[in-house]
């Protein structure tokens, strides 16, 4: 039997070969992937792709704007036919290949790759890959670059259109790192190559590149007093914008190491308030997804404005009043309520959503709703702390210790109890 990702083995009926194409095209191509091609019996692809193979007879389709949507129906139409789809590069690296295996399968997918633009351009810099990071701006909110930037870090930037170098070139500099040091790689492994490098504050856009075809190389430098943010839980309170709804930055570093993220875990953020939990929760990796959900119109666009500002865009802001709110949602691999513990139903429509092994995790400043965990400890058991943090602060012309109002966190693991012993295994 045919193994449908050796490249050189014959694709069995169903499986959708995909072939990865250079700025070079047909020449770059080896001999099984040209092999591919001249056996399609249809060719999908962008229309630059398209035009980078020579004609052999079959049926042409280029993609459609939107893709995503159209997919399903290309693939259901062209059904017992040989079907090869030309891609940019690496099929795999943010591109159409990713999606086909999602769609139909690993098993129903060939790939075929070519050179990755991160291959290519590590090349063209002399940079380490598994050193550098990558951040693809495709399709994607420019925001999502800022957790990336960080003194010393070498960044690769994805990006389409002439203007996504100046628009790199201002998120650096409006972030402080003004003097870091771009590269523009455009057209990479074809003939009309090219590069061209300033600074992010000095970046002038050069007006004779109409190429689309662009990686951004940055080397991260910021201003002197620049404070970076790291990725770990507990960055500075003047960090969010907020109203004073915030989960102060020492109980938000406990908050996020009970809550344990795991990347491509869900979150629930229940009373996100300034969205500070669900933030920091999608920051410690690129996988992880929230959902913020926050009674108060003003403070819920508050959320979606500091989730933009400190590089999560994706998270989802639901505006409403829990329990109420949840309805629908996602179920949860963790749930924080950081407010509203009172709220009737609150904490039992959260243990109930969550999936068994998940985590719940809920604060409490007031007497009563430290009551209600106080309860809720005793039927299920789990961790009870209490947090007293104690600030230094002016007091006339000297120093004093200023303390906050002390937290209660009450921590809880879903049981597998009520599952049966094949969902266990």
């Amino acid at each position: 039997m045919s193994d449908p990702h050796d490249a050189t083995s014959e694709p069995r009926d169903g499986v959708v070969t995909v072939v990865g194409v250079g700025t070079d095209g047909w020449s770059g191509l080896g001999p099984a992937a040209r092999a591919a091609v001249r056996a399609a019996e249809v060719l999908m692809g962008g229309a630059r792709q398209l035009d980078l193979v020579p004609d052999g007879g079959a049926e042409r389709v280029t993609w459609p704007s939107p893709l995503l949507p159209a997919l399903p129906g290309l693939l259901s139409a062209h059904e017992g036919r040989t079907v090869c789809v030309l891609a940019s590069g690496d099929p795999l690296f943010f591109g159409i290949g990713s999606t086909l295996v999602r769609l139909l399968g690993a098993d129903r997918v060939r790939v075929m790759p070519h050179l990755s633009s991160l291959s290519l351009a590590c090349a063209r810099m002399g940079w380490t890959v598994q050193e550098t990071e990558v951040v693809s701006l495709v399709g994607r909110p420019d925001a999502l670059l800022h957790p990336a930037v960080l003194p010393g870090r070498r960044v690769l930037v994805l990006c389409s259109g002439r203007d996504a170098p100046a628009r790199v070139a201002a998120l650096l500099t409006t972030r402080g790192y003004g003097p870091s040091t771009m590269t523009v790689l455009s057209d990479l492994g074809g003939p009309g190559e090219s590069r061209s490098s300033g600074t992010a504050r000095q970046w002038v856009a050069d007006a004779s590149d109409a190429s689309s075809l662009r990686v951004v190389a940055v080397e991260c430098r910021a201003d002197p007093g620049v404070t970076p943010l790291p990725r770990v839980p507990g960055l500075p309170d003047d960090a969010y914008e907020h109203d004073g709804q915030l989960t102060k930055r020492e109980v938000r570093a406990v908050t996020l190491s009970r809550l344990a993220p795991v990347p491509g875990e869900l979150l629930w953020d229940v009373g996100a308030g300034a969205g500070s939990i669900a933030i920091e929760w999608m920051r410690s990796h690129p996988a992880c997804r929230a959902i913020a959900v926050e009674s108060r119109p003003e403070r819920a666009e508050r959320a979606a404005r500091n989730a933009a500002a400190l590089g999560v865009p994706d998270l989802d802001v639901v505006v409403g009043a829990a329990p109420a709110a949840l309805a629908g949602l996602p179920v949860p691999d963790a749930v924080f309520v950081g407010g509203g513990a009172t709220a009737p139903g609150l904490l039992d429509a959260c243990w109930a959503a969550l999936r068994p092994g998940g985590r719940l995790v809920a604060n409490a400043v007031t007497l009563e709703s430290e009551a209600v965990l106080t309860g809720w400890h005793g039927r299920l058991g789990g961790d009870l702390v209490r947090l007293a943090v104690t600030r230094a602060a002016p007091v006339g012309g000297f120093t004093g210790w200023r303390a906050m109002m002390p937290v209660t966190v009450w921590t809880a693991v879903k049981p597998w109890t009520d599952l049966g012993e094949e969902e266990r295994s």
